[in-house]
């Protein structure tokens, strides 16, 4: 399936998805070769060097330049690795109605992550849960689940307020067929005409807007905005004693589709507010473990069989995503392998002054292409398609589940606000719960890193699970990027701990990675594992040609030393 040339996932009338190497591939081989030669013999000029050198001085700052030299050359055979075999892919959603009716697509179970409704503000991911819900796939197949890990009364207020707005805005996306299902985004364009219509929309919008922010900025919810005994219930649970790092599971089912209908009649996704017990004396694992309670929490009240996690800034920018999807789980040649499914992370709003390279071109749009031709790319985070079984075990086996509801083939036939189900939600959304499992070790989203998406994707891998990365013309979503230098400081520092605890981990990329992987892969994953270790070459040259100019001292050859036959170390002192 994974052969050179124009490749495709083939049915009886058309092809869901094709692939093709890039043609640069060879040159890309042919440059290895001819660099390697160039670094090999610079290698050999520094070891030279050591052995000649006849002063303390001279000794240390050519031993600085080989450790620099030798750094840069690791993380450039690194960065090779995905040179090798990149490929390009491209699906045709088109051809999956010839092939499947839309009662027989897979449930979807989506998971956005928020934690501060300071940091992040609730309208914002208000946006982005109205763009998943407005997906072109049914409704009924549809479940959005918000995980809150700051137990914020604000976030479940700005949810229950976007429940109202959905009951319009679903069937406006669908009538008028609109590619931007942000709310925000849409009513900011200029693409769209004026009617009164998209006035009267728009202006539910505002109020809704002008409702959320006001009772974010005032930080409490006045009795003025609560309107039914169920949502008086609902903030009952904040008490005196209620803190984001001390709280009970809070389980909330904002819109249930067996109930809710939108104002055209068809039902409404499920939309599920879920704050994670916690208390001071039990770890929490960051995000990974708000993922992995989404993961048992869902399972037990709707448990698809595909399942989106997803960022609170980064909005739908493509309805047919889900489709494209399908391309690939519909295809059985790849099927029984196929842990998830990678979008690239873009962002909106950048122009080419934006300079702290927020962009991450190479790390999340260029270098996947490289890894889908190996194993598939790593999971970033958001805008990732996992199939439910790939987190329960390897390709051949799956692990044995403590509770029998949260097996990925439960079939769940009771109702979600049911006693029952809403019951063993709470119970395996208690901080206590994982006590004595194999969670975030052996299943689910993995702890023992910052970086639970690099080490989760990487650790699926290992486990003989391949990924793909789907890269359409159109982003599938669109986020925001840091925009301060104290918040790229301390995405970076997250990034360089994350990456270090995967590095000196049993789990080492260059080592148990190419043993699980192969060679390419290890390369690949090591390109990131060792990322900080660039602060050592750039450190180095940042303060070694000053030093040797300070004490007269010649870090490079002198021209008229390399004319001469072996005469290169003369003016190297």
């Amino acid at each position: 399936m994974e052969g050179g040339g124009l490749k495709g996932g083939c049915t009886a009338h058309a092809p869901l998805h094709t692939f093709e190497p890039l043609r640069r591939t060879a040159l890309n081989r042919v440059f290895v070769v001819v660099y390697s030669c160039a670094l090999f013999a610079l290698l050999y000029r520094h070891a030279q060097m050591l052995l000649y050198s006849t002063t303390l001085l001279s000794f240390s700052m050519t031993l600085s330049l080989l450790i620099s030299d030798l750094v840069l050359a690791f993380m450039w055979a690194c960065g090779q690795a995905f040179r090798m075999r990149p490929i390009r892919r491209k699906e045709f959603p088109e051809s999956l109605k010839r092939i499947m009716k839309e009662e027989d697509f897979p449930g979807l179970d989506v998971f956005i992550c928020t934690a501060d409704p300071h940091k992040e503000p609730p309208m914002n991911v208000v946006n982005t849960a109205l763009s998943l819900m407005a997906y072109d796939y049914p409704t009924e197949k549809l479940s959005v689940y918000v995980s809150d890990d700051g137990g914020s009364a604000l976030t479940l207020f700005a949810f229950m307020e976007a429940a109202k707005f959905a009951f319009h805005w679903l069937p406006f996306c669908r009538e008028h067929n609109i590619m931007d299902r942000s709310p925000q985004v849409y009513f900011a364009s200029n693409y769209h005409s004026w009617s009164p219509e998209i006035e009267k929309i728009k202006m539910m919008y505002e109020n809704m807007k002008v409702k959320v922010e006001h009772i974010v900025d005032k930080g409490e919810i006045s009795d003025e905005y609560i309107t039914e005994d169920q949502q008086r219930q609902a903030f009952n649970k904040w008490t005196n004693g209620f803190t984001r790092i001390h709280h009970p599971t809070i389980i909330q089912v904002i819109l249930d589709k067996s109930n809710d209908k939108d104002v055209s009649g068809h039902c409404l996704p499920n939309l599920i507010y879920v704050s994670r017990q916690k208390c001071n004396s039990s770890p929490h694992h960051f995000k990974a473990g708000a993922l992995n309670v989404l993961l048992r929490v869902s399972a037990v009240m709707t448990n698809a069989s595909i399942i989106l996690t997803q960022d609170c800034d980064m909005y739908s920018n493509d309805p047919q995503t889900p489709l494209r999807v399908l391309c690939y789980l519909s295809d059985s040649a790849i099927q029984s392998k196929l842990a998830y499914i990678q979008f690239p992370q873009r962002f909106h709003g950048l122009n080419k002054n934006d300079i702290y390279a927020s962009e991450y071109k190479r790390l999340f749009q260029v270098n996947p292409m490289g890894f889908d031709g190996l194993k598939g790319p790593n999971y970033v985070g958001s805008g990732c398609f996992f199939c439910r079984r790939a987190l329960f075990g390897g390709p051949s086996a799956s692990f044995p589940i403590e509770v029998p509801e949260l097996s990925p083939n439960h079939v769940v036939d009771k109702p979600i606000k049911s006693q029952e189900i809403l019951s063993l939600a709470h119970q395996v959304a208690g901080c206590n719960y994982e006590n004595q499992t194999k969670w975030g070790s052996k299943c689910g989203f993995r702890y023992g890193s910052l970086v639970e998406d690099f080490y989760t994707g990487y650790r699926l891998q290992c486990e003989g699970w391949k990924g793909l990365f789907c890269h359409p013309e159109r982003a599938a979503f669109l986020g925001d990027v840091p925009i301060t230098l104290f918040d790229i400081i301390n995405q970076c520092k997250r990034w360089c701990i994350g990456l270090c605890e995967v590095t000196f981990s049993k789990y080492n990329t260059l080592i148990f990675g190419s043993h699980s992987m192969g060679l390419l892969m290890g390369l690949s994953y090591s390109h990131y594992a060792f990322w900080p270790i660039w602060c050592v070459p750039v450190t180095l040259y940042s303060f070694l040609p000053q030093l040797a100019l300070l004490n007269k001292v010649s870090i490079f050859p002198k021209l008229e030393a390399l004319s001469k036959g072996g005469g290169m170390l003369k003016g190297c002192g």
